[in-house]
């Protein structure tokens, strides 16, 4: 069954228009054995850059999910990951782009964190501190919270200047 999109920013154009591409990109949950889990600040320059998100990114031609994770979380923060868990899945319509997320759990990795594109990490539990949270890890935090029995905001939203 395909996820009813979650709609980021509906008052924005969307580039590409209705019939755009989908674009799949995969997505590490890395998770302490405390419960705590990690997320990354988008680097400068790039689209929603300073929002906080999970750790990825897109899938090259012929990749699988699970070699795109392996690759981009290398590249990316600079560890090696062990067995990977699928969990969910999230489409979510950026004005940018129409992104289907692969989310997968990670409890084993090695090799200490590197912040390979200048972003910020922060190992985080609900309700989340860092701000602004990026709409496609909203859902994330909600799943946390119905598994982890926790109730009230998941996370902080900061007022509109």
């Amino acid at each position: 069954m395909t996820p009813t999109p979650l709609v980021a920013h509906g008052d924005r154009p969307r580039e590409g228009g209705p019939d755009r591409k989908e674009v799949a990109v995969a997505v590490g949950v890395l998770i302490r054995p405390d419960g705590r889990f990690l997320l990354t600040s988008r680097p400068a320059g790039k689209v929603y850059d300073g929002y906080w998100e999970f750790p990825g990114g897109k899938l090259e031609p012929g990749e699988s999910v699970e070699q795109a994770l392996r690759r981009e979380l290398t590249e990316e923060i600079g560890v090696t990951i062990g067995a990977v868990h699928p969990w969910k899945e999230e489409v979510v319509d950026y004005p940018h782009a129409l992104v289907r997320l692969h989310f997968c759990k990670v409890y084993d990795w090695s090799g200490e964190l590197q912040m390979h594109e200048g972003q910020l990490f922060s190992w985080e539990s609900l309700p989340v501190q860092s701000q602004p949270v990026l709409p496609g890890t909203v859902p994330v935090l909600a799943w946390f919270a119905a598994e982890r029995g926790f109730e009230g905001a998941t996370h902080f939203i900061a007022p509109q200047a």
